[in-house]
């Protein structure tokens, strides 16, 4: 293409655009371009948009790079945008999704154990919502395991399961945990 615009250009076109972390092998196999040439040009804009304290963030989160909105503009953007349009997730949810998150893969029963409550209907508002979906199925038992999606990664801010924080030390640990649920 002669009039090819410049891969710093190209790059923030379709970041712009993505509705997903976009990772850079992806990214490069579109641009036809070097993986490490758009390694580069990531790094640099994202430490460009840092440094020209500018509205929004460019981030690797998710397995990928996406925009997201610059902390200190946060409050003033969900005022804006969300407007109490948010659908917040329940107490049942949120449990329900620390759960899967600090021991998956992990099956129903097992989350309803932890919980105390069946978990049935709350699995399936986090898989409607895309924060967890099925894994494998556990060859003793035959039951679906659950993990949590890059979506879930996305929405927390997180570039993997090893960045979230520890469980509060007052909480019992899995292995005491284990034996409050073992038969």
């Amino acid at each position: 293409m002669a009039n090819r615009p410049p891969l710093v250009a190209l790059v923030e076109a379709v970041l712009m655009v993505a509705e997903k972390p976009v990772g850079v092998a992806e990214l490069a196999t579109g641009l036809s371009a070097h993986a490490l040439e758009v390694e580069r040009v990531l790094a640099e804009l994202a430490a460009q948009y840092r440094a020209d304290g500018r509205g929004f963030d460019l981030r690797n989160v998710g397995g990928g790079w996406r925009f997201y909105t610059a902390e200190e503009c946060a409050p003033w953007v969900e005022r804006f945008v969300l407007a109490g349009q948010m659908s917040k997730l329940s107490q049942a949810a949120l449990e329900t999704l620390a759960v899967v998150a600090y021991q998956q893969p992990v099956s129903r029963g097992r989350i309803s154990a932890v919980r105390g409550v069946s978990a049935d209907g709350v699995i399936r508002t986090l898989t409607a919502r895309g924060l967890v979906e099925e894994a494998a199925t556990d060859p003793e038992t035959g039951a679906i395991l659950y993990r949590t999606t890059d979506y879930f990664l996305e929405r927390m801010g997180l570039r993997g399961l090893d960045e979230l924080p520890p469980l509060a030390p007052l909480l019992p640990g899995f292995d005491d945990i284990e034996d409050l649920i073992a038969p």
